[in-house]
């Protein structure tokens, strides 16, 4: 009986010591790291993805604040995203959406806009204006501006409540989801409305057309839409639409940043990273690149004025 007991305790003890040694082990182990977002790049022409992932990565190299970058070129089967689910503010950007959905409501009973639509579409695009903008939002109302998303697929989408059309969430995929329908024959636009959308985009004023139009071939066409705000949370969100369209060229380009010290150092990093796409695209022809000209912010510019809450 002793000796049974004996052999007992031996055998607990083991199996205590092994438990000891185990659970530490276990419980030691640090949680496993997340990945860092990288480009990812793929493209039917060869060495194109590597270097438009190696290239858009240096443009982006020490730069502040959050990034997400998407890239679509039909001519070369080429596809560039950074971090292309992050949702963003949307600032002016939205204002293409308003457009889209405004063409598409009017599509649906097959009639022309009015005059009155036509001039708010007009000072809102190209202007930007904030009036116009509301204008138009109210009039649709969010539940055809939902309509219009989930017949566009850009589901990742949130229009923004209470009138706060700047507030409303915007990912870089869904923003190439839009410019793809803009660019090319779908069943969403009319083949008017897609015209008169980038007729629109490519009459933005001067000052309003820096961004993703850097370093843009010089024979292309180039159709924008941008975007800035500054709230008291992540500073200033600074964005860019582009299509770019011209002899061997076919691509469409979203940057959106946010926690943005000043609205300059978002315009710098979106010129950065467009520099890079349209010099590593712009291969496919030899042409010279378009310089931008025009941008002279003030210290507080106009569309800063976009509704917002009382808090910021």
């Amino acid at each position: 009986m002793t000796h049974w007991i004996s052999r007992r305790v031996r055998t607990l003890a083991a199996i205590g010591a092994g438990a000891g040694v185990l659970v530490p082990c276990v419980a030691a182990a640090p949680p496993a790291a997340a990945a860092p977002a990288q480009v990812s790049c793929t493209s039917g022409k060869a060495g194109l993805a590597a270097r438009l992932q190696q290239d858009i990565t240096a443009a982006m190299a020490g730069r502040k604040g959050s990034i997400a970058v998407g890239v679509r070129d039909r001519s070369t089967d080429t596809t560039c995203t950074f971090r292309e689910s992050s949702a963003y503010d949307s600032a002016s950007v939205v204002k293409v959406t308003v457009l889209a959905t405004l063409l598409w409501d009017a599509k649906k009973t097959n009639r022309q806009l009015t005059d009155r639509e036509a001039s708010l579409a007009q000072a809102m695009i190209t202007q930007s204006d904030n009036d116009s903008t509301s204008s138009l939002w109210k009039q649709l109302g969010i539940s055809k501006v939902r309509g219009f998303l989930s017949a566009a697929g850009m589901t990742q989408t949130e229009p923004g409540e209470d009138g706060y059309w700047g507030l409303t969430q915007i990912t870089a995929r869904d923003e190439q989801k839009l410019l793809a329908l803009v660019t090319a024959k779908n069943s969403v636009l009319s083949d008017n409305s897609r015209a008169y959308m980038l007729k629109l985009m490519g009459q933005v004023v001067p000052s309003q057309r820096w961004g993703t139009p850097a370093g843009a071939p010089a024979t292309v066409a180039v159709h924008v839409k941008n975007g800035w705000l500054e709230r008291a949370t992540h500073g200033w969100r600074v964005h860019s639409v582009g299509t770019f369209n011209g002899p061997g060229h076919d691509y469409t380009v979203t940057v959106l940043t946010q926690d943005n010290s000043t609205m300059d150092y978002g315009v710098a990093t979106i010129q950065n990273i467009a520099r890079a796409v349209h010099k590593d695209l712009g291969r496919t022809v030899s042409l010279p690149h378009r310089p931008v000209t025009g941008f002279n912010p003030t210290t507080r510019p106009r569309e800063a004025t976009v509704p917002l809450p009382p808090t910021g």
